[in-house]
């Protein structure tokens, strides 16, 4: 991500001042709180890890609250987590999933996003 222009930064700077790919806590409280007249996004965002996520861990995720789901491709320490949530701009969606990472360190305490997604209906 740090081959962004700074347009593409403050795309995706959410409203807590953190780039969207490095997760904001506040972002996933707000997410969790938000109003149902925002808009629904769904979001991807795939990343990398130094060690493996036990099986166990990856079924947990799958039954969080929050309609989040945590899986891996076939390669090695590659994941995606995905989910749904309402918010009022992608940055925002996107950091709040992402945050859902920081505020579970114990299932992946050492991540890099490599990529993310954001579609609203």
């Amino acid at each position: 991500m740090s081959s962004q222009s700074s347009a593409d930064v403050v795309q995706w700077t959410c409203p807590h001042g953190q780039h969207a790919g490095l997760g904001c806590v506040s972002c996933y409280d707000a997410t969790a709180e938000a109003d149902a007249e925002l808009p629904l996004w769904e979001v991807a965002a795939w990343f990398t890890t130094t060690r493996p996520i036990p099986i166990r861990a990856l079924q947990d995720v799958h039954r969080h609250g929050r309609r989040f789901a945590l899986d891996q491709p076939s390669t090695p320490l590659v994941y995606v987590l995905s989910g749904h949530v309402r918010a009022t701009s992608g940055a925002e969606a996107v950091a709040g999933v992402v945050g859902f990472l920081l505020q579970n360190r114990h299932i992946v305490d050492d991540f890099t996003v490599t990529e993310v997604r954001a579609v609203h209906s």
